[in-house]
């Protein structure tokens, strides 16, 4: 999957960026007060992509 797509998924879930990293963005989930981070790649396996969802507590 894109990154771009993951990025866009969890902004309309209603997670934020909460800072940039040397090779990461931090997304930030203020509902469950979790936060993630979401590599520079510009493809992502699901399963980090599940990963990142599980961390950030959103259960579709």
């Amino acid at each position: 999957m894109k990154r771009q797509e993951i990025v866009k998924n969890l902004e309309r879930l209603g997670c934020l960026l909460k800072r940039n990293g040397g090779n990461h963005d931090i997304y930030y989930n203020p509902q469950t007060n979790k936060s993630a981070p979401i590599p520079r790649h510009k493809e992502i396996s699901d399963s980090l992509y599940k990963l990142i969802l599980k961390q950030l507590q959103i259960f579709n």
